[in-house]
């Protein structure tokens, strides 16, 4: 059980505490956040109220932990993210536990979430001791009107202190994308993670205090976003912000100053259905896409733009679908299980009734018990419909007609998302050409919409983020490159006549 065995010491009677300086501890302020099950909208959990004094002495302790976590060897740095990951999957049913119970994910996919992690980190390591191992040499004489005078040396280093804030729906996952990269880079690590999510998190962290990372190294900060939110994204001690949400990376990248960001901000990602497309196949992919975890993904597929002609007989297959899933507890494995909070099921209900008072059809009827919302797909939507722009992050997934290809890449460029996409068509050609017309950071050929495999470049393009994710490219945004320039009092060329006459 969560909070049980080797977790115990993470609790603290009814609430979890908090981790810095290599400790678990309860916060000053005597208050704790109450974290609610989605499925029973019972209080489940509850986790420290952390004060602003306690952020400022995590910060000093990050900044000084760094400097010596810095000058330790690539290898041994890679051992204890290897350890961590080995601690982390032996240890994945408390972890699984909690996701069930915070975020009501469904159990077989949250130990898959636990799962995937250990393995994240341990490519992490691999990849880090590869790119972070190598450096550049570069020669004077390569640009017009230089001789061979300087030599100049290339490397890696570390950024110093990260903030690493990932979302409710991947709290486990998308939280080691952020520690692993920065921990094998070098940096020190502050984590905050969400409301949603955040036992599960506490409970991974503890898997990097087994492995043996030094004290003050990696912290993880619980509490209100509105008592400590900004004063941790605008903390000067932070040197790099990754995070992982919604409309808020805006205003923390409005706010951050001159460091390195890398957020994900969400999408409306569009699936683009040819008249020659694999309907079985574009119809498992839309319920696989749109309808996974509720539909709560970045990645999921939040419209459907199908061309006319195939439009009737693809809306039967997927509704013939949809009558097949399963609703219920996550703790069954059921298939649509409660969104995240009950302010986010008024929000898809409100997306709904927009659709329903504007003509929009209605495939399966509307239902919704609590934060429990029946999937839904909704045919004839049309461009003046909320649905058609917004994300609804919940399971239901609208449908436009469209009559030619370049409506619907029309559709998906005036977004102003730009995360993922898909086009279903038998001919690569035109897929191709689609794929470079799209204004998206990723565009799936004949398969929904994914982030991953963890390694592969994942990245939004206009209000869906800034940077690129992925392990390469994570330990890339985490480091920056220090030069080194050796100065010679003659030209110098290899294997060259004359040396001995230059000295």
């Amino acid at each position: 059980m969560a909070g049980t065995g080797l977790f115990a010491e993470i609790l603290d009677g009814e609430v979890y505490k908090y981790y810095a300086d290599g400790e678990w501890k309860t916060s000053s302020s005597g208050k704790s956040v109450a974290i609610m099950n989605p499925a029973t909208r019972k209080t489940q959990y509850k986790v420290q109220a952390c004060t602003q004094e306690e952020v400022n002495a995590v910060m000093e302790l990050a900044k000084s932990a760094q400097k010596s976590w810095a000058k330790t060897p690539l290898w041994k740095r890679a051992e204890l993210l290897h350890k961590a990951a080995a601690i982390l999957k032996d240890n994945k049913a408390p972890m699984a536990e909690s996701l069930v119970k915070e975020i009501a994910k469904p159990a077989k996919d949250s130990v898959t979430e636990v799962v995937r992690s250990g393995d994240l980190i341990s490519y992490c390591a691999e990849e880090g001791v590869r790119i972070l191992g190598e450096g550049k040499f570069l020669l004077s004489d390569s640009f017009p009107g230089n001789d061979r005078t300087k030599y100049c040396l290339t490397s890696k280093i570390p950024l110093g202190v990260v903030l690493a804030i990932p979302p409710f729906n991947y709290p486990v996952n998308l939280a080691v994308s952020k520690i692993a990269p920065a921990l094998i880079a070098g940096n020190s690590l502050v984590l905050k993670p969400p409301t949603q999510g955040a036992v599960s998190c506490l409970h991974m962290v503890h898997c990097f205090h087994l492995a043996g990372f030094p004290k003050g190294l990696i912290s993880c900060i619980t509490g209100k976003g509105s008592e400590i939110g900004d004063f941790l994204t605008m903390h000067p001690a932070v040197n790099c912000i990754s995070f992982t949400g919604g409309d808020t990376g805006i205003s923390i990248s409005k706010k951050a100053g001159m460091i390195p960001l890398q957020m994900e901000l969400g999408g409306k990602d569009a699936c683009i259905v040819l008249d020659d497309a694999d309907l079985d196949l574009v119809a498992s992919n839309i319920i696989k896409g749109g309808f996974s975890y509720s539909g709560q993904r970045c990645t999921a597929v939040k419209v459907v733009l199908v061309m006319e002609s195939v439009a009737d007989e693809l809306v039967e297959k997927v509704k013939a679908k949809v009558a097949k899933l399963t609703v219920g507890p996550p703790e069954e494995n059921s298939d649509i299980t409660a969104v995240v909070s009950e302010s986010s099921a008024n929000f898809i209900e409100g997306l709904v009734m927009d659709a329903k008072e504007k003509g929009a059809t209605f495939c399966q009827e509307y239902k919704r018990e609590g934060n429990l919302i029946w999937p839904l797909l909704l045919d004839n939507v049309r461009p003046d419909m909320r649905i058609a722009w917004e994300e609804p992050f919940g399971p239901v997934v609208p449908v436009l007609r469209i009559n030619s290809v370049e409506e619907g890449i029309n559709h998906c460029n005036a977004s102003n998302f730009g995360l993922q996409g898909c086009v279903f068509t038998k001919d690569i050609n035109k897929a191709i050409l689609i794929s470079d017309a799209m204004e998206t950071g990723t565009v799936q050929i004949n398969s929904a919409p994914a982030r991953g495999p963890d390694h592969f470049p994942f990245q939004g393009l206009k209000d869906s983020g800034i940077g690129s994710q992925g392990v390469t490219n994570s330990i890339n945004l985490m480091t920056k490159v220090k030069t080194t320039v050796i100065n010679l009092p003659t030209p110098s060329y290899s294997m060259g006549d004359g040396f001995i006459s230059r000295l």
